[in-house]
């Protein structure tokens, strides 16, 4: 294998890992910053008549958890501390 072609080679597999975290990024599997809470659980409570409540226990979630699952509604299991999180009577505490 020539020099160019391993150039070459390294150079695709480090764009196609760059590509790959991006989008694990985008649904919420990778680790968020505390800053970037009250954005996404803005979106995550903008479907909602509840919207206090929800932006609430959403920002509460999200730093103990470091993540909000994509979307307005459902897919909880993208964040398994998000999702495994209940209150006392056993409901989900995370919006």
């Amino acid at each position: 294998m020539s020099v160019r072609s391993y150039n070459t080679l390294v150079a695709l597999s480090l764009l196609l890992l760059v590509t790959f975290s991006s989008v694990a990024e985008a649904y919420g599997s990778a680790k968020l910053r505390p800053s970037d809470c009250k954005p996404r659980c803005t979106y995550r409570c903008s479907a909602t008549s509840h919207k206090k409540p929800c932006m609430f226990f959403c920002q509460k979630c999200c730093a103990k958890c470091l993540c909000v699952p994509p979307g307005t509604y459902g897919n909880k299991q993208v964040c398994p501390c998000y999702n495994s999180w209940k209150t006392q009577q056993g409901g989900p505490k995370c919006p």
